[in-house]
């Protein structure tokens, strides 16, 4: 189904055209608390309703999960068109849990800031030394590659072969490619940004997302695919961005069973 010529979709039609809203959409996936700007007008909040329901809809399809699972146990919120920064699409405020999508530029960014959520929310539940951490603002790839203790649980399992999946070569020996890609784009901008295990593992799920046969949804995620010199160095290559969504799908399969 093409949805917008905009924000193109091809997918299943979940609502069957009748209109979302953020109601339903807080209700339906799972969010703790849904909140929308004051600026945004009626019009803007339907639009939006539509396309955030359909890419969450899409998102769960993929992975293969009741839709209330993105709701991570109803620890995240969602916000629409409040607050932001110029230029930004979309950002996780770990602070207070918050996946926040600007009113007028948050397609596209939705799969990249779900992952830091995750990321985020797993930091605290899968790891043994969980609460050293506490207070402090932690996320889960960066305690898994400075060797933090996984509780011992089949879901946590299936995190450290989805980890290992991102990371690590097929022997466990050496880095990915794309890892090593990722060093060499912080080496070319001279800072550590490519590099950071929290965007290597956003843009790694993204890509992932994006590969997915039968569904494409540019307000879930666009842009992983481009051809030029630094998009190539920036995402998994194809053949790995199959291994982490196979990964990926069985990591949420498992979640689901637990749920």
């Amino acid at each position: 189904m093409l949805a917008n010529s905009y924000y193109l979709r091809y997918g299943p039609d979940y609502r069957f055209d009748e209109p979302a809203s953020f109601v339903q959409i807080r209700d339906t996936f799972g969010f703790a608390a849904v909140r929308i700007g004051k600026w945004v007008t009626d019009e803007e909040a339907q639009k939006a309703a539509n396309l955030l329901f359909d890419a969450l809809a899409d998102l769960a399809y993929i992975l293969n999960v009741p839709p209330e699972t993105l709701g991570l146990r109803q620890k995240l919120n969602l916000d629409f068109g409040i607050g932001g920064q110029q230029g930004v699409q979309a950002h996780y405020a770990p602070q207070t849990k918050t996946l926040a999508l600007a009113k007028n530029a948050g397609a596209g960014a939705l799969a990249h800031e779900f992952w830091h959520a995750l990321d985020h929310h797993l930091a605290t539940t899968a790891f043994v030394d969980s609460a050293l951490h506490a207070n402090k603002i932690c996320f889960a790839s960066e305690l898994w590659l400075h060797d933090s203790c996984l509780r011992q649980h089949p879901l946590n399992h299936k995190l450290h072969q989805l980890l290992s999946v991102i990371f690590l070569s097929a022997e466990g020996e050496d880095s990915t490619a794309f890892v090593k890609n990722a060093v060499a784009l912080d080496q070319q901008i001279n800072r550590y940004y490519f590099a950071m295990p929290t965007e290597m593992g956003a843009r790694a799920f993204e890509a992932a997302i994006e590969s997915a046969e039968d569904i494409t949804n540019r307000y879930l995620v666009e842009g992983t695919r481009r051809t030029d010199e630094r998009s190539l160095l920036a995402y998994p290559d194809i053949e790995h961005r199959k291994s982490i969504l196979k990964a990926l799908q069985q990591y949420f399969q498992c979640l689901a069973s637990y749920l």
